[in-house]
């Protein structure tokens, strides 16, 4: 990002928005399942990723992986002032969809190196039904470049939640697997096997439905 991040102001304003809106109408009106959030290694650089299919897929993320997680978000979200405030206090960050952003990858970095996990939708952008059919290399790069392991995380249902103005409350389930050692170089084969690694993890994870 341009300006420094002070992390003790970013992660009590995180914590408080985690807490008083984000949990609650996850556990509540999402009827939110939450599996295998023991597999979250709760010390040391990781990286997250999931599949994606609302604009609620962050937060509820975050909240499920029970430590900070930085996004990457479209950089045009950044142009709307009061949104972009919200979302960059909530740990989002801005990327060019479409073409390789060095400048996101070294912001990720930077979160590690923080504390934060960097979170990142393997297929990039949203799909109607959740499933990913496009992974794309940019997590396997984070964590060869970090030595991060990646975890792979599944949200079932979030794509039923915006068919309206109102947030509908439809079931969510997150099922959260084992963390995948990270690639040990950035040799574009390993970053494609790795890649379809944690695809596979999240498809497997994502069929087991709610």
């Amino acid at each position: 990002m341009a300006r420094s991040r002070e992390p003790f102001v970013s992660l009590l304003l995180y914590y408080a928005f985690k807490w008083s809106v984000v949990n609650p109408m996850l556990r509540i009106y999402f009827r939110g399942h939450v599996y295998g959030a023991e597999n979250v290694p709760q010390k040391g650089p990781l990286v997250v990723v999931s599949n994606h299919a609302s604009d609620f897929d962050p937060p509820i993320l975050s909240c499920c992986v029970r430590r900070p997680v930085a996004y990457m978000a479209k950089e045009e979200l950044f142009r709307i002032p009061v949104f972009s405030k919200a979302i960059e206090l909530y740990g989002a960050y801005p990327v060019k969809r479409g073409s390789a952003d060095r400048s996101a990858i070294r912001a990720a970095v930077k979160y590690l190196e923080d504390g934060w996990a960097a979170g990142v939708f393997l297929q990039g952008t949203r799909t109607p039904d959740g499933r990913i059919t496009e992974p794309k290399l940019g997590a396997a790069l984070i964590a060869a470049k970090t030595n991060a392991p990646l975890l792979p995380v599944s949200l079932w249902g979030t794509q039923n939640i915006q068919s309206s103005a109102i947030p509908r409350s439809v079931p969510i389930t997150v099922r959260i697997g084992q963390a995948i050692p990270p690639p040990s170089s950035t040799d574009k084969a390993e970053l494609l096997a790795v890649t379809q690694q944690c695809a596979n993890a999240i498809a497997f994870l994502h069929d087991l439905g709610r």
